[in-house]
């Protein structure tokens, strides 16, 4: 009996890719076969509920994947399957809702009237990587799940469910199967990052940057990147970390500062200043100069004034991120902003956003710009393509005439940027990247 085929689809975060890429794995365990969404019977989709927008591009996902060329039945899961399974039933009675991601491959296979081959269950935040497709030259490695923080404008926590994290010794595991398949960087993802409190084989518990260490030291990874991490979870020993790791820590972090007017992150119930912020921002620049910092910025936030967004825009200035994404708020129904007075109109923070994008791309300019001359690391990820340490994109030329292809991790010197932001950079010849995964 031929296999049956099955495709999916990822929407959200960096942590919904790492558990699409698990949820490959596990189907193809249980003997289906991933193929294109134009070729599939079923259809997973991985959705997000961060945001209204998010929403509507989950339910636009969903209609569109009913109208694939084999009419196939569409698995939903992720966050909008858990909060509002409802709503995405009733697009269709091919449209299956699955809130656990530990149950897709099983709910799949019945769905399309097939018995798994494999039977052995796989817990969502402890199941092996050695398995993952060779798509991209880094993994994802999720550490950690859920979040104990209730800010007033987020959804994502009802959907998540507490915090947990994964012991240390499956971290390992994980890493090291990363290494076997030859792959030059890890990045740890999480949905509350640095609330990262796993158990070692003593049944301690670790904090994130004492993990970093056992990874440096119990593995031969080559690069290891932090994702997003809340300001608060940054701590002055996970600097001091990032700092000793002879670059085998890309440095680089990706702080959600949300608003940078202290008066906006009391009503968001965000647990630091502006002012504190900036003060972090300024250690880790102490610590480590090549650092590269981005951020997430929420403009039109309830009650946002002129001059509050003004003080925002002037903090993203001082701090000089080489990265924003910038969110217009969105009201999340159940959440308590959603119901605080003065929201903003919908003109007015469409005007903001604009005017946050256009100040985004003219930082992340200048922060590569002030990268020529300079020596940084890079991931080859497609022909000469890849991404520095700093996240920059980069072109490598003498990468073919060194018989460097991807994926690897090589030295380059930057000689120029182009207007678009793409960093050019030369391999440095010589230069040997001292960490390799061969063989590991």
């Amino acid at each position: 009996m031929a296999n049956p085929f099955v495709s999916v689809i990822n929407l959200g975060c960096r942590v919904n890719r790492v558990e699409s890429d698990r949820m490959e794995r596990e189907l193809a365990r249980a003997g289906l076969a991933l193929v294109d969404p134009d070729d599939a019977e079923l259809i997973v989709i991985n959705t997000c509920a961060v945001t209204g927008e998010a929403e509507a591009k989950t339910r636009k996902a969903v209609r569109h994947a009913l109208g694939r060329a084999r009419h196939p039945f569409v698995l939903a899961t992720g966050c909008a399957a858990a909060l509002h399974p409802e709503s995405l039933c009733e697009i269709s009675d091919r449209v299956l809702v699955e809130p656990s991601k530990v149950d897709v491959a099983r709910r799949a296979l019945q769905a399309l009237g097939y018995e798994a081959r494999s039977t052995q269950r796989a817990s969502a935040l402890d199941a092996p990587v050695g398995e993952q497709p060779l798509r991209r030259a880094r993994a994802g490695v999720k550490i950690q799940d859920g979040c104990n923080n209730r800010c007033t404008y987020c959804i994502v926590w009802k959907a998540r469910g507490p915090e947990r994290s994964v012991p240390v010794a499956a971290v390992l595991d994980e890493v090291r199967a990363v290494c076997a398949e030859g792959l030059p960087e890890v990045v740890l993802t999480g949905v509350n990052l640095g609330a990262y409190d796993g158990a070692d084989e003593r049944d301690a518990h670790v904090e994130i940057d004492e993990l970093i260490e056992r990874i440096l030291r119990d593995t031969p990874i080559p690069q290891v990147r932090l994702s997003s991490i809340e300001p608060m979870d940054v701590t002055d020993r996970l600097i001091e970390r990032v700092a000793a790791s002879d670059g085998r820590v890309a440095p680089f972090f990706h702080l959600p500062v949300q608003s940078g007017c202290t008066r906006t992150l009391e009503r968001m119930g965000r647990p630091y200043t502006a002012e504190e912020f900036e003060a972090l921002c300024g250690r880790i620049r102490a610590a480590l100069p090549s650092a590269s910092l981005s951020c997430d910025l929420i403009v039109g936030f309830p009650g946002e004034t002129d001059e509050d967004f003004e003080a925002s825009l002037a903090l993203c200035e001082r701090v000089g991120f080489s990265r924003m994404h910038v969110f217009r708020y969105s009201a999340r129904p159940g959440t308590p902003a959603a119901a605080m007075p003065d929201q903003v109109p919908p003109e007015v923070m469409a005007e903001r956003s604009h005017r946050a994008r256009e100040l985004a791309a003219r930082l992340a300019r200048a922060d590569a710009a002030r990268r020529r001359g300079t020596r940084e690391r890079a991931v080859i990820e497609e022909g000469a393509r890849g991404t520095l340490a700093s996240f920059h994109r980069v072109e490598v030329d003498g990468l073919e005439e060194a018989g460097v292809s991807a994926p690897a991790l090589v030295e380059v010197a930057i000689m120029e940027v182009s207007a678009s932001g793409l960093v050019r950079a030369r391999l440095v010849p010589d230069a040997t990247v001292p960490f390799s995964c061969k063989g590991a």
